[in-house]
């Protein structure tokens, strides 16, 4: 299975891809941040935004698209922004008759490092280490993005990190 992971956003789409091998092993293929400048207009940016996500699907083919769920406390223009981002990652995955599922960051937290309130560092940290990354992949959006396609990797094939080495 290869999963596109996404961390929407509308100056920074963070995206992953990983796959996992018949043995278990998570595997990166690709990752990246898209950005779109703040100068230009909004459907502009969301434009680009669609493109570049078409452009990584037809690089990449991926199977599914796993997404963060968005969780906003307080910033009601950044959710509007992030949610514009976010219905186009939604539409592009329809349009290419992608498979699509969400996870709240609690979730992938949980899956990646076994503890639902891990600090982001922590999270990073297990994404370097279960790719075998010689580095935490920046920015923060495209770690983010790696943490969603393994959470997914991990929720749909019923294995946790720890359980790896025992197959």
């Amino acid at each position: 299975m290869r999963v596109l992971g996404v961390d929407p956003g509308l100056a920074i789409t963070g995206y992953g891809v990983v796959e996992m091998t018949p043995e278990g092993e998570l595997r990166p293929i690709a990752c990246a941040a898209i950005r779109t400048p703040s100068g230009q207009p909004l459907a502009r940016r969301l434009a680009q935004l669609y493109e570049a996500l078409v452009e990584v699907i037809h690089d990449y083919h991926p199977t599914v698209m796993a997404v963060e769920r968005l969780y906003f406390g307080r910033n009601v223009t950044t959710a509007l922004t992030v949610g514009q981002a976010r219905g186009v990652v939604l539409l592009c995955a329809a349009q290419h008759a992608l498979e699509v599922v969400e996870y709240t960051p609690a979730e992938v937290k949980q899956a990646v490092v076994g503890y639902g309130a891990a600090p982001k560092a922590q999270v990073q940290y297990m994404v370097q280490t279960l790719l075998h990354l010689d580095t935490v992949p920046r920015p923060d959006d495209v770690a983010d993005a790696l943490a969603v396609a393994i959470c997914h990797l991990y929720l749909s094939t019923a294995m946790r990190p720890g359980q790896m080495a025992e197959r």
